[in-house]
């Protein structure tokens, strides 16, 4: 619950001492930021935000993308750590806390606070104080935070010494406007490009409402475009694409959407991925997708591209969803892959039958554990109970299925959930299982590769230890 009217029994942060405590809840990205505080009922409020401002609301959107990208912080009523505002906030370094419970409530327009999202805690800060963010030692040890760069955009210090592993490391990417501060980091690629933010912010049509007024040239072009910059700025390295994800409440919000997408009670289990993409309802906007990728391969002669299907369900599903793609001119081949991304338990049962029909595995570990254990990723009360967690011995068993599956079929298996940069004993896991990637956000790019690293030294002396003995 959240807690006011309290003083600080300890320097606050910033090394102010007897800070007013206004705000608690779950440090979901680490940091520290002081400026104003701005209101955000809705989309259409996020305009609202200038650079720096402390962006305060119930739930981040993904239409709410630009006005994060100017924030100074977020902090939110609902969600878990691996919510929307949550991942994002980790994706573009500001600091983030998410279940606050009564923060658009308590904290007032205009307010001007501290946000220590290391701690999870919002303090009263001073009038008019410049707004200001301060990398924590937390990002630090990240290593490769997308904050923690010069304003030439080379990377800081910290970022320059990186350990060799044979487990590739990839980043997580909202779109093109991460290249600038993240190309230059030391990673193996990106395991996992986010359409739905050049859906948002470069876009901001349904693709199916363009289909219907025949302007289907202007999201073709609009997404190759960002899906160039990312492919161009990190080429050679391979960039995987995962094909639209919204929901139908996102999709909805679309221009255009509104009277194209059914109101569901649940869209989380609802019409979304690969579902979509086999249904009449939306098949000629998938082919749109399909267009734009083929554009970047052919057009832009961008090889290092390749595609991940989302939310797959079924056999059958994902053998319609090939047909569409070779139907569209793309086929499996030395540079081109279809990936399959693993967040449905009926896929990890089926793990050896749909090794068969795709390329590779990429392990959603933050939906495969929601739909393993049946906990909701984005309530913070259970969040707050301990119950989202992917080390619990049932999503370890699935994720290990998987990936006995992949090196049995002779395909690649990744992940690419948050799990792995947050807790290291997940990342020693995944190592000793064979996975043979890991995603994660740029801030904990080095951070991740230190434990991996380690974690694979040690099965190497343990392995030479073994053989002695």
């Amino acid at each position: 619950m959240p807690q006011t009217g309290k003083k600080a029994q300890s320097k606050a942060a910033g090394g102010t001492p007897e800070r007013k405590l206004l705000i608690r809840g779950l440090a979901a990205s680490p940091g520290l930021a002081e400026g104003k505080v701005v209101l955000v009922p809705g989309s259409a409020e996020a305009m609202k935000i200038s650079e720096g401002d402390i962006l305060v609301a119930t739930m981040t959107t993904p239409d709410m993308i630009p006005a994060l990208r100017k924030a100074g912080a977020v902090v939110t009523d609902e969600g878990g750590r691996t919510c929307h505002a949550a991942i994002l906030s980790r994706e573009l370094g500001i600091p983030c806390i998410v279940g606050a419970g009564e923060a658009t409530q308590i904290l007032t327009e205009g307010q001007y606070v501290i946000v220590d999202a290391t701690r999870g805690v919002v303090f009263q800060g001073e009038e008019h104080a410049a707004p200001r963010f301060e990398p924590t030692s937390a990002s630090a040890a990240a290593g490769s935070s997308a904050k923690d760069v010069t304003p030439a955009g080379a990377p800081a210090k910290a970022a320059t010494a990186q350990s060799v592993t044979a487990t590739k490391i990839f980043l997580n990417l909202e779109g093109p406007a991460s290249v600038e501060r993240c190309a230059h980091l030391p990673s193996d690629g990106v395991g996992l490009l986010r359409t739905e933010f050049i859906f948002t912010g470069d876009i901001g049509i349904h693709p199916m409402h363009l289909v219907r007024t025949k302007q289907e040239s202007i999201f073709v072009d609009k997404l190759a475009e960002g899906l160039a910059a990312v492919a161009a700025g990190f080429s050679p390295r391979p960039v995987l694409m995962r094909f639209s994800d919204f929901r139908t409440n996102d999709f909805r919000k679309l221009k255009g959407g509104e009277g194209l997408e059914p109101v569901e009670s649940n869209p989380m289990l609802g019409w979304r991925g690969a579902s979509r993409y086999v249904s009449p309802d939306y098949e000629q906007g998938f082919r749109l997708e399909c267009r734009a990728v083929k554009k970047v391969r052919d057009d832009f002669s961008l090889t290092n591209l390749s595609v991940i299907i989302p939310f797959v369900r079924t056999l059958k599903e994902m053998e319609n969803v090939r047909a569409i793609l070779d139907s569209e001119g793309l086929f499996s081949g030395p540079s081109f892959k279809i990936w399959l991304m693993v967040e449905v338990p009926s896929v990890v049962l089926q793990a050896d039958q749909f090794a068969q029909i795709c390329d590779g595995f990429t392990i959603g570990s933050n939906d495969l554990t929601q739909l393993i254990l049946g906990v909701d990723r984005d309530s913070a009360k259970l969040g707050s109970m301990g119950y989202f967690d992917e080390r619990h011995p049932s999503v370890l068993e699935a994720i290990t299925m998987t990936v006995r599956a992949a090196r049995k079929a002779g395909i690649p298996c990744s992940i690419c959930g948050e799990g792995p940069s947050v807790f290291p004993d997940f990342a020693e896991h995944l190592v000793r299982m064979g996975v043979d990637s890991i995603s994660v956000n740029p801030d904990a790019l080095g951070y991740t590769r230190n434990i991996v690293a380690s974690a694979e030294q040690k099965f190497i002396i343990d392995g030479i230890r073994n053989l002695k003995s």
